[in-house]
């Protein structure tokens, strides 16, 4: 007996047709499609359909719908992880899973790193660790910002772009829970200081030293979270 294959939907090959499209013409991030009514006509459907489609394409940041002024192709067209707006908060236990998953990818990257960055990805890590070093006396989502955005920046100097966009994708669906772990960490100039030493090894390019620099900066964090939530 054979399975019945589920055929794709009149949406599914829609958002096919319209990502062909903007391959085909080279169309880069930023770039303006046609109106809505004209992709309704040049594929011969009616134009609820074509919406349907688009805000398909526009929750996975492929394109963007801007009132009033049209679709552009979306910058996160070629993204490979896309984050799940539904994931439920974590509780308790699950903030030292959320870090132990970080521990397990995160210090190899930094390893990859230091192998691998270009001259833009220090200088980004640089700027970041400026920023937050102007905002360690200031407010928490400030600094929190500017601390995640250390990690995706150090994720991503890795040149491996599904690991970095992994990394982005924990940070980004787990904002909630990042803001917490940092709250009861509770201790700005450690983190920061941690944060610099990871930078140095980096820029020199020390692959083994900022592992484990890396390792030993989640583990104290981690460390720090079991032993209040205890």
């Amino acid at each position: 007996m054979t399975k019945d294959v589920a055929r794709p939907s009149l949406s599914d090959a829609l958002t096919e047709r319209v990502l062909e499209l903007i391959r085909a013409g080279g169309l880069r991030p930023g770039d303006r499609l046609p109106s809505a009514r004209e992709l309704s006509e040049r594929f011969a459907v009616t134009t609820p359909t074509l919406r349907e489609a688009l805000r398909r394409l526009e929750a996975t940041g492929a394109v963007q719908m801007r009132h009033g002024s049209g679709i552009y192709v979306g910058a996160d067209l070629e993204r490979v992880v896309i984050p799940n707006p539904n994931v439920r908060p974590l509780q308790g236990d699950q903030l030292l899973q959320l870090l132990d998953a970080r521990l397990l990818i995160e210090p190899p990257l930094a390893a990859m790193a230091a192998r691998r960055a270009e001259p833009g990805d220090l200088e980004r890590l640089r700027t970041v660790l400026d920023h937050a070093g102007r905002h360690l006396e200031g407010e928490d989502v400030e600094l929190d910002a500017a601390n995640m955005s250390f990690h995706r920046a150090a994720a991503h100097a890795s040149g491996n772009a599904v690991l970095g966009e992994v990394i982005d994708s924990l940070l980004s669906v787990h904002g909630a829970e990042q803001r917490e772990i940092l709250r009861i960490f509770d201790d700005r100039r450690r983190d920061h200081d941690d944060h610099r030493a990871i930078l140095g090894a980096i820029e020199a390019g020390e692959a083994e030293r900022a592992e484990e620099l890396m390792r030993a900066h989640l583990r104290d964090v981690t460390k720090v979270i079991a032993s209040r939530l205890a």
